[in-house]
């Protein structure tokens, strides 16, 4: 016993397992801390967790408030703005109107006779169309109105005052063969958005090719067709377009560009809101672009207003802006049946009114001196014109109620 007492190697082995145990319980003691460590950190992973998915929420519901507050203080910014615009613009076609019924008035009354000053008055008067036009343009964006009509008018005449509405008149070719009238409360917009597609048509073309209308009657109403001889558009400017022409929602004007590019916007919020349709999807036989117009059946109608008394020369209207010839009334149709708008059904295409001729349809020149000894017969020709187209305004509209 005393000889293993003293053995070096039993002590050692003591020392080792000594050793061994302590290192044991430490690292028992390590791992022990160590998953607590883990477990709290654990926690405050997930601590933090349900934090960031709570600052996450709180973010996303500010974004949305945000959203909302500036969506609505743009929409309270857009509605003053067209408001405002639309106060002036209908202060602005007022004035248009007057400026127009006083340039008539001097026609008719006091330099009827004067061949040079009607020819000076018939230019300022289609400038101040074009400037009523886009007055209107701009009120129609902004919610306004056009302005009420109390009878109906053919459909050559409404393309006829929409021609007369554009710098480019004179570019401007119709072709008609239908005998209709367009109903009292549609004649302003449709001439509106066809005057629109015209200003396009000459101005996206090369300057001296012709544009032509083309009014053509179809199974479900009537079509007014232009064709340009420009260089088309791209499918974006198609895809635009379109969008434009048919809003799913009220145009917003602070959209439209700088400077604001306003034609397909008007077309689109006239067609949403008197019931017709405007597509510029097409491809001229020219190579330009075709625009159409459809109008349905419940925007037509047969019953043509009380023919207006003529004088002198016939009442075509020339470069006189916002004219529109005066009516020849068809002979009577047989009634075929009704449509489903309770319309009369009459066989339009059988065309009973005398169809202008080429010279008709060309935009009549603007009246030029004439030699010193036939001056009083030139006046008193100019003259007779100048009252006949002036009666002829089929389009002219006057003050009324918003709601039409």
């Amino acid at each position: 016993m005393t000889s293993l007492i003293k053995d070096p190697l039993l002590w050692l082995l003591l020392v080792v397992l000594i050793a061994a145990a302590l290192a044991v319980n430490r690292a028992r003691r390590t791992n022990m801390a160590l998953r607590k460590q883990n477990t709290d950190l654990g926690s405050v992973r997930d601590g933090l967790h349900l934090e960031t998915q709570r600052l996450h929420a709180e973010y996303a519901a500010l974004r949305a408030d945000q959203e909302r507050a500036l969506a609505e203080v743009r929409g309270d910014a857009e509605a003053e703005t067209k408001d405002v615009l639309k106060s002036w613009m209908r202060s602005l076609q007022v004035l248009a109107d007057q400026q127009q019924r006083s340039i008539s008035d001097l026609a008719r009354l006091k330099y009827g006779d004067d061949a040079q000053v009607l020819a000076d008055l018939m230019t300022i008067d289609h400038t101040n169309s074009q400037f009523g036009r886009r007055a209107q343009g701009i009120a129609a964006l902004c919610g306004g109105w056009l302005g009420r009509r109390e009878t109906a008018a053919a459909v050559y005449d409404v393309a006829r005052s929409a021609t007369g509405r554009i710098k480019h008149f004179d570019r401007v070719k119709i072709h008609s063969r239908v005998s209709v009238h367009v109903a009292a409360t549609a004649v302003e917009p449709v001439a509106v958005v066809l005057a629109e597609l015209l200003d396009n048509a000459t101005n996206y073309s090369a300057p001296g090719t012709p544009v032509e209308i083309n009014i053509q009657a179809v199974p479900t109403g009537i079509c007014l067709i232009v064709d340009d001889a420009g260089l088309g558009i791209s499918q974006e400017e198609k895809d635009r377009a379109a969008a434009l022409l048919n809003p799913g929602a009220p145009v917003s004007i602070t959209s439209l560009g700088n400077p604001p590019r306003v034609g397909f916007a008007v077309a689109g919020v006239l067609s949403e809101r008197y019931g017709f349709k405007v597509s510029v999807d097409s491809v001229s036989p020219y190579g330009g672009v075709r625009a159409v117009i459809l109008l349905p059946e419940s925007l037509l109608t047969n019953e043509a207003p009380e023919p207006v008394a003529e004088t002198g020369l016939t009442a075509d209207a020339g470069p006189v802006a916002d004219t529109a010839r005066v009516s020849r009334i068809p002979a009577a149709v047989p009634i075929i049946g009704t449509t489903a708008g309770g319309l009369p059904k009459r066989r339009r295409t059988v065309a009973v009114v005398p169809q202008p001729t080429a010279a008709e349809h060309e935009p009549m020149p603007m009246p030029m001196p004439m030699p010193e000894q036939n001056s009083e017969v030139t006046a008193s020709r100019i003259g007779a014109f100048a009252r006949g187209t002036l009666r002829g305004r089929d389009t002219t509209t006057t003050e009324g109620t918003q709601d039409q």
